[in-house]
């Protein structure tokens, strides 16, 4: 999965003044969704808004830092709070590769990155050159 910091230029179909204005522009980050571990909610290639530093909520998608892997980051929904943390699950139990906290327990609070609040895919690039022509062929 990879981070930036609030690059949010195509944000606009999604209401974005509304949500930069409600959210704090400078605590927002955006994040690739990578894998198939969240299907059929979110797909490979899916760009994520989230607020870092937001509570999360059971039911809510949240990005958390891998307990094992220190510096890979995941995107999970939060079941339940289990003691000092949250019982993190992926939506598709099935994809190759998945884990969550069937696998590493409950993640603590400080490992908790943000709560997603949106999801959009990103504009695709813009083509330059001549357009094609039906008259010259």
């Amino acid at each position: 999965m990879r981070i930036r910091t609030a690059a949010l230029y195509g944000l606009c179909g999604l209401g974005g003044a509304a949500v930069l204005a409600l959210a704090g522009a400078r605590r927002l980050r955006t994040v690739e969704v990578t894998g198939d571990s969240m299907l059929p909610g979110l797909r490979p290639g899916d760009w994520l808004l989230v607020r870092a530093g937001a509570r999360p909520a059971p039911g809510a998608l949240v990005v958390a830092e891998h307990p094992e892997r220190p510096g890979l980051l995941i995107v999970k929904r939060a079941a339940r709070r289990a003691g000092d943390g949250w019982w993190l699950e992926s939506d598709n139990q099935r994809a190759p590769g998945r884990r969550d906290s069937w696998d590493f327990g409950a993640v603590p609070d400080a490992l908790l990155v943000g709560r997603v609040l949106a999801r959009y895919r990103p504009l695709p690039p813009r083509r330059t050159g001549r357009k094609y022509d039906r008259r010259r062929h």
